[in-house]
């Protein structure tokens, strides 16, 4: 059982936050749903506000009897909104947040960090990480709105433990999704792993991007704590010491990656949270480069 009784769901009607609040119900919590439209109010939710996690008093509100926060409201993408919005609107809502937990008394929060800011997704030119396996330490070379807004997070993350006190704990999601959907940019990957680059081939199951969130909540060590969860295989059939001397020819290679191990450091979620992916994808022996 969590210790959090009442959690506060922030984009509750998005994929993943879909996902976590049938994982906190499954658990025994209680769940109030922020959504933009109350037509996207999940099932599960026994209490659900319309209105805008950017929005002082929305927060508030929605704060009500809560005594835990999982924040996932944000703009995903760069691709499909002006960039001052993309920053404003990720960079504001965490803000706000984690200000009106902060003053509400709410001592544990969660908040949907991004392995996109690392710079690499969503670059305006080619990218390439220093090393891998990416941690905790890898330098950023955020170039676009939404990477520069989840470096910000991670950084407004570390301001409001300082400020209120209590625990944030920041999940890096890597590309997440159901079943379908990844089998469909698996598919698409196999055919050209070049599309997968950026993002170092990671996935993760939205199950399992929920019981991270889940698990985040029991975290009670104070401060602020930042980690990646993603499956521990790559999304496509190929030796990802192949991947990787293809196409980040350049990067350090730091430990061993064996078979299909994903090049990003999950000691950190395991130790933290002990967090493993238990949905992985079935992708068959693997095969030759194309």
């Amino acid at each position: 059982m969590s210790a959090a009784r009442r959690v506060l769901v922030t984009g509750a009607g998005g994929r993943i936050g879909t996902a976590v609040v049938a994982e906190l119900v499954a658990r025994g919590m209680s769940v109030t749903a922020l959504v933009l439209d109350a037509d996207d109010a999940p099932a599960g939710a026994d209490r659900v506000l319309a209105g805008d996690a950017a929005d002082p008093g929305v927060v508030a509100r929605a704060l009500d009897g809560a005594d835990g926060v999982v924040h996932l409201a944000a703009i995903p993408s760069p691709l499909h909104d002006p960039p001052e919005v993309v920053f404003r609107t990720n960079t504001l809502a965490t803000f706000t947040v984690l200000e009106q937990a902060g003053r509400a008394g709410v001592r544990r929060a969660v908040v949907a960090g991004s392995q996109a800011r690392s710079g690499l997704p969503f670059a305006p030119r080619p990218a390439h990480p220093a090393y891998v396996p990416a941690d905790l330490g890898s330098p950023t070379q955020a170039a676009d709105p939404y990477a520069l807004s989840k470096v910000v997070d991670e950084q407004t993350a570390a301001a409001a433990a300082r400020r209120h006190g209590g625990t944030v704990v920041v999940l890096r999601y890597p590309l997440v999704g159901d079943a379908d959907r990844l089998a469909a940019f698996a598919a698409a990957r196999a055919v050209d792993p070049a599309q997968g680059a950026s993002d170092l081939w990671a996935y993760l199951d939205v199950r399992d991007a929920a019981v991270a969130a889940a698990l985040a909540l029991d975290v009670d060590e104070p401060g602020a704590h930042v980690v990646d969860v993603a499956a521990p295989e790559t999304l496509v059939p190929y030796v990802t010491g192949d991947l990787l001397a293809r196409y980040h020819p350049d990067a350090e290679v730091r430990s061993g990656l064996p078979g299909r191990a994903v090049p990003v450091d999950l000691g950190p979620a395991e130790r933290l949270l002990g967090f493993r992916a238990r949905h992985l994808l079935d992708l068959g022996p693997l095969r030759p480069l194309p």
